[in-house]
């Protein structure tokens, strides 16, 4: 088995493990397991020629996410990027125990790090791609559910903004997504309000 097989095989296993599920393509999944895989195939789809450190870094974007819960920082924005801070770095060095096992060097490590760290976005065409994968599978995955808590018009505020990190072809992208009608809509209205 190669470092690679290794590598993804280990982040897999670990991910398999979050208690969260969601359904995808009316399967019951590990939410962190299915997002991995969903973030792989839309940074092959955005860059066919993807490195191995961009697809480490897509498999391993949220290690393990849940054992830093939400509520373990106090409400509000401001508690809500420490929240995030603290995901990005523990996936980050989590990911490189399991690249080191795998027997990566500590270049590529650093590299898939800064990838998961979304070190150098906006400069960095690998780091962008990431960036428009986790949109696409944000749109997917999540979309649906914070239209039903924040209602139409606070979401398509919050489109308008995702819509504005992400590249010309991660837009584009966002037309291949399969959307219930009401997401579909509401994508389009943000996408009109960017322009």
């Amino acid at each position: 088995m190669s470092r690679f097989a290794r590598a993804i095989a280990a982040i897999d296993a670990a991910n398999t493990g979050d208690p969260s599920t969601i359904e995808l393509d009316g399967v019951e999944r590990a939410k962190e397991q299915a997002h991995a895989e969903l973030m792989t195939e839309w940074v092959t789809h955005l860059d066919p020629d993807a490195s191995e450190a961009q697809l480490l870094a897509a498999r391993a974007h949220h290690l393990r996410r849940w054992s830093i819960a939400r509520d373990s920082y106090p409400d509000g924005r401001a508690g809500y990027l420490r929240w995030r801070a603290a995901l990005k770095r523990q996936h980050a060095e989590e990911t490189g125990v399991i690249l080191a096992d795998a027997g990566y060097d500590p270049g590529t490590i650093e590299r898939v790090q800064r990838i998961i760290r979304k070190e150098g976005l906006g400069t960095d065409p690998a780091v962008q791609t990431h960036e428009d994968a986790l949109c696409l599978v944000f749109l997917r995955t999540q979309l649906d559910d914070l239209a039903d808590e924040l209602g139409d018009e606070r979401t398509v505020e919050v489109l308008t903004k995702t819509l504005a990190k992400m590249s010309e072809q991660g837009t584009s992208a966002a037309a291949m997504v399969p959307l219930s009608d009401r997401s579909r809509d509401l994508l389009d209205r943000a996408l009109a309000a960017a322009h």
